[in-house]
């Protein structure tokens, strides 16, 4: 099943650098950085907000440990917030997203 991981950053080059290890080691088929995402939410008791990078990465729920694994590794956030959605993908996406990460992990 294809997944769509989401993680912030605190800029490009943090987003950068998770997506080309992530790629690079066959985690994700694709990964989306989008800079200026304003963020707002609760930390340490306050309410606080940072102007952010989202990454949008695709993959399958097979690579999901190693890829925790790895934002927890390279991500300098105390708690990195990775989210998934279950993607209602095309067939021909999902078969390109289990392609291209088969030799993953």
């Amino acid at each position: 099943m294809p997944l769509s991981v989401s993680v912030t950053c605190p800029d490009i080059e943090t987003a950068r650098s998770i997506a080309r290890s992530a790629l690079e080691r066959k985690l994700v088929a694709c990964a989306n950085v989008l800079p200026g995402v304003e963020s707002h939410f609760w930390w340490e008791g306050q309410v606080s907000h940072e102007i952010e990078v989202l990454l949008v990465l695709k993959t399958t729920d097979a690579h999901r440990a190693h890829l925790v694994a790895l934002v927890a590794q390279e991500h300098p956030y105390d708690l990195p917030a990775l989210t998934w959605s279950a993607d209602g993908a095309p067939d021909a996406v999902t078969d390109w997203i289990a392609a291209e990460t088969k030799s993953g992990g």
